[in-house]
């Protein structure tokens, strides 16, 4: 998310003072064009959340543009029902737009990538297929009047600042939503997805509300459009429509909300300029994608975004703080047992867990160490849910854990950190730690819109903790710092201070020490120990066999994915058959 709704505002400021004086030019030419970039950015800017944010790959949302197109032109014409007012039909036309997003979306939950594109597209080309064969309501070829809005509205200036009031209300609330807790997971699903499940981000209820919210800006749009045209045929709703609608996004810089606005008003006033062009306007529009992702990868945006471009402090020392910890952790949280029993695992032919037992206690620090392939970070699968075992149970004070869906286990406050950071690389440091935070939010997605007391205290509270949590890792001077400028060790302890910022009553390391100095891995070991100490579970994978021996109050060693021995630290050391297989001479 590399432009904020504060950052940007001096620019969303002249836009809007430019918009607003338009009428003065008396031009009308220049009014429609202007017109139609508002309508357009209606639709964009919901399809923003979907393609920018989430990263879904929704290239025929032109559907949905027509739809609230003949809904609006319908409802008004009163071919189906009584005539209603060109306001109500807009309504109507947000409900379809909504009902429809949640179709278009729903292959999302199940495809990735392309394969979501083609059921887009594919739907679009129904869309327009049924408009033209369902003659009595659409008019077929021949097509249907579009709405006329009576005054102040009517067609003209009056029509304009219709158009630029929407507009300007639909930029407002979907900076709203990028700039909460809803705007971060989203990023979270697009960079980092199992980091995000693992915070608490339930992916499939998050994208529908998301469909449910861009469907219904679309429709509103295609209402707009409509009246716009004056009379609508299935002509109009191009497959190039689709495709500026898309790229605008693409050029704008993906997790921005200026961005992709100043992509709108560009890509609508090209062809304008470059009438006798009309005729190239998808090549136009490849190259220049082409050019941005070859010259600028992150977009407008990116160009906007100087703050990120200057250079960061050289040299610098991870201090953590671990006095700090009590005053993030909550004491009171249920503690008690995590427990694993009979755990088996099997991918194809190769047994990667079999039988597993393992007890992890309140308080103490639990090593699990082991060759490569035996099964270490398959066990953190399984606690984490991402993977069902075969046979066996886990349970946290006796509770029975859900397999499968790893976004639950943040509710019985598991965290846990990854082989690799698993960072959301164009948020800063701050918001990459927020999203620990996320299940702890109690405003809904309409408050978050608005801007209501309930998601402003959620802010709030959640940006403190995550300052708390950067300084217990001594990250608090990179906070404002985009992630993927961070060294590596920093990136390590910024996992770790997202996995605080869930109130863990477990934590499960995966080799938190790799790609660390050795100061920094002395500093590493002080700050699990002291987190142990507030009463936290910790389960630590690791290779560094002095980190485990020097903090560790068990240890469990695993090979082949059975356990090998198990006991105190002193144990393991002295034990013959972990000295063979894994420690050496």
């Amino acid at each position: 998310m590399q432009l904020r709704w504060l950052e940007g505002k001096a620019t969303f400021l002249l836009l809007a003072i430019a918009g607003i004086g338009l009428p003065l030019l008396d031009d009308s030419y220049m009014g429609v064009i202007v017109t139609r970039a508002c309508i357009y950015w209606i639709l964009i800017a919901g399809l923003n959340l979907v393609v920018g944010y989430a990263g879904q790959i929704a290239i025929g949302w032109v559907a949905l543009l027509t739809l609230g197109a003949y809904t609006t032109a319908v409802t008004t014409a009163g071919t189906v029902m009584p005539e209603l007012s060109p306001y109500l039909a807009l309504v109507a036309s947000a409900a379809i737009g909504g009902v429809f997003g949640v179709v278009v979306g729903l292959p999302a939950l199940r495809l990735r990538t392309f394969y979501f594109a083609m059921t887009t597209l594919g739907f679009a080309t129904i869309v327009t297929q049924i408009a033209l064969a369902w003659k009595d309501v659409t008019g077929g070829g021949i097509g249907v009047a579009g709405p006329v809005f009576p005054w102040p509205f009517a067609p003209g200036w009056g029509f304009y600042y219709f158009c630029l009031g929407l507009a300007a209300l639909c930029t407002w609330m979907t900076a709203n939503i990028a700039a909460s807790r809803f705007g971060r997971s989203l990023v979270a699903i697009r960079d980092a997805e199992v980091a995000a499940e693992a915070c608490g981000v339930a992916k499939p209820a998050l994208l529908l509300t998301v469909f449910v919210f861009s469907g219904a800006l679309a429709g509103v749009a295609g209402g707009l459009f409509a009246s716009l045209q004056s009379y609508i045929t299935p002509d109009a709703f191009t497959f190039d429509l689709s495709v500026l609608f898309f790229i605008a996004i693409l050029i704008g810089g993906r997790g921005s909300i200026l961005g992709p606005l100043l992509g709108t008003i560009l890509l609508t006033a090209l062809p304008e300029f470059a009438a006798p062009l009309v005729a190239w306007s998808t090549f136009l529009y490849a190259a220049l994608l082409l050019l941005i992702v070859l010259l600028i990868p992150g977009g407008i945006a990116e160009v906007l975004d100087y703050r990120n471009r200057r250079p960061l402090q050289q040299h610098r020392a991870i201090v953590p703080k671990p006095a700090l910890l009590a005053g993030l952790l909550d004491r009171t949280a249920s503690k008690g047992t995590l427990e694993l029993s009979g755990i088996a695992l099997a991918f194809g032919g190769v047994r990667a867990i079999d039988g597993l037992d393992l007890d992890i206690r309140a308080g103490e620090v639990h090593g699990l160490i082991g060759p490569n392939g035996s099964g270490k970070t398959t066990t953190l699968n399984v606690i984490s849910g991402y993977y069902r075992p075969s046979a066996g149970h886990a349970r946290f004070n006796g509770v029975d854990l859900p397999f499968s869906a790893p976004h639950l286990r943040a509710g019985f406050r598991i965290a846990r950190t990854f082989q690799t950071p698993r960072l959301i690389g164009g948020a800063s440091v701050l918001e990459n730690v927020m999203i620990g935070g996320t299940i702890d939010g109690h405003g809904t997605f309409a408050e978050s819109l608005l801007t209501l007391p309930r998601h402003r205290r959620d802010e709030a509270e959640l940006k403190q903790r995550a300052l708390q949590g950067l300084a217990i890792v001594g990250l608090e001077q990179l906070a404002a710092v985009r992630a993927d400028r961070l060294q590596h060790g920093e990136l390590r302890f910024m996992e770790i201070a997202r996995a605080l910022m869930l109130r863990p009553a477990f934590l499960m390391l995966d080799e938190p020490a790799a790609g660390l100095s050795g100061e920094e891995i002395k500093r590493l070991g002080a700050l699990i120990k002291a987190i142990s100490r507030e009463g936290v579970g910790v389960l630590l994978v690791e290779h560094h066999a002095d980190l485990i021996f020097d903090i560790c109050d068990r240890v469990t060693v695993l090979n082949l994915g059975k356990i090998l021995a198990a006991g105190t630290p002193a144990e393991i050391r002295s034990h013959r058959e972990v000295v063979s297989a894994y420690l050496g001479a």
